[in-house]
Order: C-alpha cells, then sequence, then structure tokens
C-alpha cells in the first residue's frame, strides 16, 4: 500500500479535466492526524493532564502507514476491500456514461477517456482518503475508550479541519463535543 500526495480533486467530464480549488487532497492531514494519535497512544492515569509536542517534521509515508498499522493490524486487508469497491464504482460510473442519452458518442468517448487518464489519479487520491479516515476512527476511538475530555491544538487550518472531522466521528458513536479557539490554540472539549 503507498500513500503519496497527488493533489486536488479533480471534476472530469465530456469537456475535459478540471481541479477544484479548495478540495485538497487528504494526504495534506494525515501527518498532523498521526501527530494527535501518537500523542493519544500511551497508559493513561485517571484525572491527568498530559502534554504533548507537535511534531515540526513531516513524517513520510512509510512511517505514517507503520504507525497507523500498529493499531489496525488488518488495515491493508480492509483498504483493499475498499479500494476494490472504488474500482468497481470507478467502472460503473463508466458503464452509466455509456448509458446516458443525453450525449452524444464522441461525448460518452471523451468522458470516458478523461476518466481512464485520471484513474490512478482518483484510486490513490481514494486510497489517502481511505487512509485518513481510518486514522481519524481510531483517534475517535481512543477518546471514547480513555474518557479523554478535551484535546488542545495548535490553531491552524490543517488542525482544525481534522478536530472538525473529529468531531463528527464522535458524532457518529454518540458522544457530543464543542470546538472552540483561544488565541492560537484550538480545543475540541467531549462530553462523555
Amino acid at each position: 500500500m503507498e500513500l503519496k500526495y497527488v493533489g486536488l480533486k479533480p471534476v472530469i467530464s465530456e469537456h475535459g479535466i478540471s481541479f477544484k480549488d479548495g478540495k485538497e487532497d487528504k494526504y495534506v492531514y494525515l501527518s498532523f492526524a498521526i501527530d494527535i494519535l501518537i500523542a493519544l497512544d500511551h497508559n493513561y492515569v485517571h484525572n491527568i493532564k498530559y502534554s504533548h509536542t507537535v511534531n515540526q517534521q513531516r513524517l513520510a509515508s512509510n512511517e505514517i502507514l507503520e504507525i497507523l498499522l500498529k493499531s489496525h493490524p488488518n488495515l491493508e486487508n480492509t483498504m483493499d476491500e475498499e479500494i476494490g469497491a472504488y474500482i468497481i464504482h470507478l467502472d460503473k460510473k463508466e458503464e452509466d456514461i455509456n448509458n446516458q442519452t443525453h450525449l452524444s458518442e464522441i461525448e460518452k468517448q471523451t468522458y470516458i477517456a478523461n476518466l481512464k487518464i485520471m484513474r490512478d489519479y482518483l484510486i490513490q487520491r481514494a486510497k489517502n482518503k481511505i487512509f485518513y479516515e481510518h486514522c481519524i476512527d481510531t483517534i475517535a476511538q481512543s477518546i471514547i475508550h480513555h474518557k479523554i475530555k478535551e484535546l488542545d491544538t495548535p490553531f491552524n487550518e490543517k488542525f482544525w479541519h481534522i478536530l472538525q472531522t473529529i468531531e463528527g466521528k464522535l458524532s457518529l458513536h454518540k458522544v457530543s463535543s464543542n470546538l472552540k479557539v483561544e488565541g492560537l490554540k484550538a480545543t475540541l472539549i467531549i462530553n462523555c
């Protein structure tokens, strides 16, 4: 399994390929999310406040992979299944384009050719996103398991995005939480 940055979300049509500004590849968040996971990975003593210094160096893809595999030994099999399902989705999309009646034959061929050109790109973006989602789920599980009440990070775009994603994941587990910002610090307050 390979993790690598690919780029913005592509918009693919019978007219060409463009990229959606603001829809960044989840790969850019992985080092930050893994840093949170590392901060949560230790033995806990009740009523103690823990601190972790943010890693200023970006981790290599293989280091990111190794860290999450420690928490999820079967992650590669799970990812293979999920990527397999995504590839089936891409195949179905091509089939659906062939069945569209509002497109001419040349438009259908062009659309499908554009999808084929971007296929590896799309699959890598999907791998990065699936991996990111598993990382966030592992963080949420750790928060719930250890009954963590508060998670503080520096306030920047990457950590803010991750905290919002964690908040959403916690809500799926029926755990409410609030985000707040104080100066240069972002805080996720967990009500468990």
